[in-house]
């Protein structure tokens, strides 16, 4: 599966020789608290991409631009970045959504995914490396599923009135070993993983299961659903978390740097997928697990349900610019949970129009000054919302010095490669 375009990355070579002046910090979920994060020339990112039946709405984005300022960042530090992203292109909701709209599930997942490609090239974000399907990756999975099989971290389940014979399951207690046992992500209780296991996507009532937290790795063919050839586990799909386990461990390190998403994946999705990755070698998934927060809408949640969702594309559709909306999303800090209004993107424009006006009287001092100051703030926890305060504070300010040609352009290209924002100043526009 291809991806979508990549937008150019000025690169910022004072920046990256003195990197090491703002060393990374993130908070990590597992551990419930802000900290550094090892890095050397390489780093390593996965975050989980969309199941294609409602992209991109604004929660979509907003993960996916925060995960893409640490992709920034580490690349205006001068490392070489291996970026992961997944699209669970079957899946429950996926085939739920086809049938009540009378679709081929095929071509709701290609629709969707084609319109998520549009977005994110719209909203500057950089692509994967790697940009893969559910469905291409059966084949890797089936293997692995065989294997967990053959060594006791799975079973079968038998079936009754309504399910068939031979569902296989996680056997969370089995895997269980140094690198991970269940709640080592979350860190959540037994009632809480419970409840958050019923209502994204598990099936804790299921007869048969060792135990009601145990998820499905591979669910045996059921008729008028999409089914592949299994081999030894029969016809049928995997299960959702096992399919970015395998993806990850196939084209990233063991342990790799960041599993990111948002928050609504540390449990079920991001501990089993960590549980699945550990229990074929001993090995944590990923060295710090990273959630961005959820998206509302005026006060509410947005939903599916309600018809609240904020898309993209329909703003893109009105004229909206998209640097505006990247710029409401930067204005949030990434972990924070918020709400979307008209009023935070008029602000948005604003500020960008401050930016770019600003940008005709810049300072051979600024261009020396502002970056690091970007970059040090990106690097305490992604902390975007202090770096654009930073740009309103100098946009406000008297120059420092003579206006400079060059000290203008290097302020776009710094902006730019460390925000994704395409400013342009007055004395460029057409």
């Amino acid at each position: 599966m291809h991806a979508w375009h990549a937008p150019v990355i000025p690169p910022l070579p004072t920046l990256a020789a003195s990197a090491e002046a703002a060393p990374l910090h993130l908070h990590d979920s597992s551990s419930r608290e802000v900290a550094p994060v090892r890095t050397g020339a390489e780093a390593s990112l996965y975050v989980c991409g969309i199941t294609p039946y409602d992209a991109t709405h604004m929660g979509h984005a907003a993960t996916y631009v925060s995960f893409d300022l640490l992709n920034r960042l580490w690349r205006a530090q001068g490392r070489d970045v291996s970026y992961v992203q997944n699209v669970t292109d079957v899946d429950d909701p996926l085939l739920e959504r086809a049938e009540a709209t009378g679709v081929d599930w095929q071509d709701l997942a290609k629709e969707q995914t084609d319109l998520f490609r549009r977005d994110m090239e719209a909203l500057r974000v950089i692509p994967p490396a790697e940009y893969i399907g559910a469905v291409e990756s059966v084949e890797w999975i089936v293997p692995v599923v065989e294997r967990m099989l053959a060594d006791g971290y799975a079973y079968r389940v038998p079936g009754g009135e309504s399910e068939p014979d031979g569902d296989v399951y996680f056997d969370s207690a089995a895997a269980a070993n140094s690198a991970w046992h269940l709640g080592a992500v979350s860190g959540y209780d037994t009632v809480t993983m419970a409840t958050f296991f019923a209502e994204r996507g598990g099936d804790p009532e299921r007869a048969g299961k060792r135990n009601a937290l145990d998820p499905m790795l591979w669910r045996v063919a059921r008729d008028g659903e999409p089914q592949w050839d299994g081999g030894s586990l029969g016809a049928g799909r995997p299960g959702w978390h096992i399919e970015c386990s395998v993806i990850a461990r196939r084209f990233l390190p063991a342990p790799f740097t960041v599993q990111g998403g948002g928050s609504d994946l540390i449990f079920p999705h991001h501990e089993f997928s960590a549980g699945h990755a550990s229990a074929q070698d001993d090995t944590v998934l990923a060295e710090h697990f990273v959630h961005a927060g959820m998206v509302g809408l005026d006060g509410e949640k947005m939903s599916k349900s309600k018809g609240n969702l904020v898309l993209v594309s329909k703003l893109r559709e009105t004229g909206t610019d998209p640097m505006a909306i990247r710029a409401v999303l930067l204005g949030q800090h990434y972990r924070s949970d918020w709400f979307w209004t008209d009023a935070l993107l008029t602000a948005a424009a604003e500020r960008l129009s401050a930016w770019s006006n600003r940008l005709s009287t810049a300072t051979r001092a600024e261009a020396d000054s502002l970056p690091p100051l970007l970059m040090g703030h990106l690097a305490n926890d992604l902390d975007a919302p202090s770096a654009l305060a930073e740009l309103d504070a100098w946009a406000a300010s008297a120059p420092e010095g003579e206006t400079d040609s060059s000290a203008r352009e290097e302020l776009v290209d710094a902006i730019d490669a460390l925000l994704g924002l395409k400013l342009v100043s007055d004395d460029h526009r057409a």
